[in-house]
């Protein structure tokens, strides 16, 4: 068993729910989301976080804006919705209900174990 195809698997996971946190603090431009992913130890790669990007943008979770910048291209910002927002406090309520859930099990395993 791999215990790093695990790790990436459950990161995956939650992936949604940070990309759509991080957003939520503020406008985003994709490279600031993936310092931050980074800064937090859940690496993520431009080509995995574009599609999920677009994806979200898809789902009308996010939207986003052009803005001009001085040292390039313009860039693109994102934002949440009002369905992102919406989905974002469910996704917040799911995450504490499955820690609860996770830690019942653990400890019941572990204490048993």
């Amino acid at each position: 068993m791999n215990i790093e195809k695990t790790k990436v698997q459950m990161r995956k996971g939650v992936l949604e729910y940070c990309i759509l946190s991080i957003i939520e603090k503020g406008d985003a431009y994709a490279s600031d989301i993936i310092d931050e992913l980074k800064k937090a130890e859940m690496i993520v790669v431009e080509g995995t976080l574009y599609p999920l990007l677009t994806r979200l943008k898809n789902d009308d979770l996010l939207q986003y804006r052009w803005e001009e910048s001085t040292s390039g291209p313009p860039r693109k910002y994102y934002a949440l919705t009002e369905s992102g927002e919406a989905f974002l406090k469910e996704l917040a309520d799911t995450w504490e209900q499955l820690i609860e859930a996770v830690k019942k099990v653990t400890k019941e395993t572990n204490n048993h174990g």
